[in-house]
């Protein structure tokens, strides 16, 4: 798959484009219904399946005091976009001066760049431009003037009730692992950067690589075994998430550290992926670090039972 990141970078050949436009955090079942049908479209007009999306949620510039943490980092969504079958991606910077366009603006400089475009694919809910001012309708109205054919897609229920963002950041925040990954109709995982830490589990024996998963969604503070992939291998892992109370920080940060079994290395500035496989305990203060050595070794130990 192609991933551009400039209008005018893409280039048609002639070739009937169907396009899939939104925000698309976590590639849920929804979501996967809007692009599967822009990808099916252009299967059936030998054409090219684009998706539309931004580098970052909407709300962080139009409402920054309510900005979601997102399920997916931006090369995990580009993967699940790939997985779909597009043949390209198109990330649109989503700045304070995009913001500012109108909705029609948006379609009519969409549709002129990625001409000729056959099928435009939202959910039936997607609103965009300009203070949220396009809708499907409009989409509709422009595509009986400029030859496009308009798809807006039902929301996907899953046990009576809808799929959405929303409620897998719900599943995840209440660790409710395996209902996140039926919305999503995937695994659940979390992926980041390694970065550098304090190396304070080195100290204590049983190093860890610290993932970088600041603005995303992470499961409730605790233990837990887990996967982790990294560098195309997998490996078993067990990883804390929290604020690490018995160290007593000043400023006191959450914290991803995964301690991989069996494994040596540095594995800075590599993309890590972790999927979890059962929590092992929450989050609790120790009254030393003895104390807090103990409980991790028997953490590994706990954590190697569940594989």
């Amino acid at each position: 798959m192609q991933t551009l990141h400039r209008l005018e970078d893409f280039v048609s050949d002639g070739k009937k484009v169907s396009v899939a436009i939104g925000t698309f955090d976590g590639v849920h079942l929804g979501h996967q219904q809007v692009i599967r049908q822009a990808v099916a479209d252009a299967r059936q007009h030998e054409g090219i399946a684009v998706v539309v999306t931004f580098d970052r949620h909407p709300n962080s510039i139009v409402a920054p005091d309510r900005v979601p943490p997102q399920i997916y980092s931006p090369p995990q969504k580009l993967r699940a976009l790939a997985s779909l079958g597009a043949d390209a991606t198109l990330v649109i910077p989503f700045t304070r001066e995009f913001s500012a366009w109108p909705a029609e603006d948006f379609v009519r400089a969409l549709v002129a760049q990625l001409a000729p475009v056959q099928s435009v694919c939202v959910g039936s809910s997607f609103v965009f431009g300009r203070q949220r001012s396009g809708d499907v309708a409009l989409l509709q109205l422009l595509g009986a003037e400029l030859n496009f054919v308009v798809h807006g897609l039902a929301a996907v229920a899953l046990d009576g009730e809808m799929v959405s963002s929303t409620r897998i950041r719900d599943a995840v925040r209440a660790g409710e692992i395996n209902r996140a990954s039926q919305m999503l109709g995937r695994e659940y995982a979390l992926a980041g950067m390694v970065r550098p830490g304090d190396e304070m589990g080195r100290t204590l024996g049983f190093p860890t690589a610290n993932l970088d998963a600041r603005d995303l969604l992470v499961p409730p503070n605790g233990v837990y075994a887990a996967h982790a992939r990294v560098a195309g291998a997998q490996h078993r892992a067990a990883v804390n998430i929290g604020t690490r109370p018995t160290l007593a920080s000043p400023v006191p940060e959450l914290r991803v550290e995964a301690h991989l079994l069996d494994f040596t290395g540095d594995l800075y500035g590599q993309e890590m992926e972790l999927t979890f496989v059962a929590k092992l305990r929450d989050e609790q203060k120790f009254s030393s670090l003895e104390e807090l050595r103990a409980q991790i070794a028997q953490d590994v130990a706990a954590a190697r039972g569940k594989f």
